[in-house]
């Protein structure tokens, strides 16, 4: 891997960061160690994740959906451990394939180890993506911090989330290590957790611990998890109204409207920014 350069992009959407890879012929070795040093914020590049930008028809996981989806969103956690879904990094990763000429203005399909996932790229630059839909397990779960515990509601975008609704987002405490969901054998392998409160009709505000990468300041996925936990909370139940639901969310690093459809499809819509590129310095792939 040291004998050449490796190219490198800065991207975040509201405020989740992430390392871009860019990578069609899926030709780099990428083990879960140096992912973790890339995302290193004192080390390293630093990001909540890396997003490794392959065409589906060069990785094994991603070939059955290559007749689909060109580009495979090969996403790893900022330890190195491999996900299924981010909602963010899809925006930040369609907004590479744009602004990299690999794509046009308007649809696009991304595969994903949870999916394809349909993608539309605004003329004033919002990126809006089909979530697909929200999986309601009837698991009850408590989501503790400190002496404070509460009832979560389970939800699963692809991902695993548990959505604890509470009065003041200070209870979430520093958020350093994974608050305790019980019980563990909900969640396998390993849980997002979202504290929300409530800022006015349809609109709420969150934090979450992703799992694998502590606090961020943003997740896409999280916020549609938040959105729909809130919906059925308000008993609002677009599959049974026939009408769509509308959340405005707003996390740390910025705001995204998520929209819940009669179909129980969720679209997610926001920003994306590329900050910077680059290439990695050889010498510093090959130090212990």
């Amino acid at each position: 891997m040291s004998t050449s350069q490796i190219a490198f992009l800065k991207g975040h959407g509201t405020e989740n960061d992430f390392v871009i890879i860019p990578d069609p012929d899926n030709a780099l070795v990428l083990p879960a160690s140096l992912v973790a040093r890339l995302c290193d914020r004192r080390a390293g590049i630093g990001g909540d994740g890396l997003l490794h930008v392959v065409r589906s028809a060069a990785h094994p996981e991603a070939r059955a959906m290559a007749d689909e989806a060109e580009w495979f969103m090969d996403y790893r956690n900022a330890d190195g451990s491999i996900a299924e879904m981010c909602g963010n990094g899809v925006r930040v990763f369609a907004h590479h394939l744009q602004r990299a000429g690999l794509v046009e203005e308007g649809d696009l399909a991304v595969a994903t180890r949870a999916g394809v996932k349909r993608v539309h790229l605004a003329k004033n630059g919002d990126i809006t993506v089909s979530m697909g839909r929200a999986l309601l397990p009837e698991d009850g779960v408590t989501v503790s911090v400190g002496d404070r515990s509460w009832p979560a509601r389970n939800v699963n975008m692809g991902n695993p989330h548990a959505v604890a609704f509470v009065e003041d987002l200070d209870h979430a405490g520093d958020l350093l290590s994974a608050p305790p969901v019980t019980p563990e054998a909900v969640y396998p392998e390993g849980v997002n957790v979202e504290f929300v409160v409530d800022r006015g009709p349809n609109h709420v505000g969150m934090r979450v611990h992703e799992r694998g990468s502590g606090e961020t300041r943003s997740c896409g996925t999280g916020a549609c998890a938040v959105a729909v936990a809130a919906a059925r909370r308000d008993g609002a139940d677009p599959a049974g109204t026939g009408l769509p639901v509308t959340y405005t969310v707003d996390l740390p690093g910025g705001t995204l409207v998520i929209t819940e459809h009669p179909d129980g499809g969720i679209d997610m819509t926001g920003p994306a920014v590329i900050v910077a590129e680059g290439t990695i310095d050889p010498a510093w792939l090959d130090a212990p």
